[in-house]
């Protein structure tokens, strides 16, 4: 016996196979996760030595990305010593930021975590 609305007076309530049932809530919920939108997350990684040609292709490629309507997450990676240097990378990464020729919104503030500093963008 399943109940269909328990909020009735009196509460509604059926007799039918339990995997009868389980199978259409399964088949509802595929149809309501077919209809949304989700916004996929892309990754970028860059060096803070990388050239500044090298730069331009991942901002080409970050550019596709906000384009497509994606959150774009930038990772900027240090190695070694560069880790100790906090200051410098985080400027690296603003000088990145200010190549982007496309309209962001940063949704996630710069934050080192392990290797390096991470944030996250959007199209505006």
């Amino acid at each position: 016996m399943i109940e269909i609305a328990p909020g009735a007076k009196p509460p509604v309530a059926r007799i039918i196979s339990y995997d009868k049932f389980r199978y259409q809530k399964e088949k509802e919920l595929k149809k309501q996760r077919q209809g949304q939108k989700t916004i996929e997350l892309k990754h970028i990684r860059i060096s803070a030595r990388a050239g500044r040609n090298d730069l331009e292709i991942k901002i080409r490629q970050l550019e596709e990305f906000l384009e497509e309507n994606h959150k774009v997450e930038i990772q900027l990676f240090l190695k070694g010593r560069e880790k100790g240097n906090k200051e410098w990378a985080l400027f690296k990464l603003q000088e990145f930021l200010k190549m982007i020729n496309k309209n962001y919104e940063i949704t996630m503030e710069p934050r080192f975590i392990g290797r390096g500093y991470v944030v996250q963008i959007i199209k505006k």
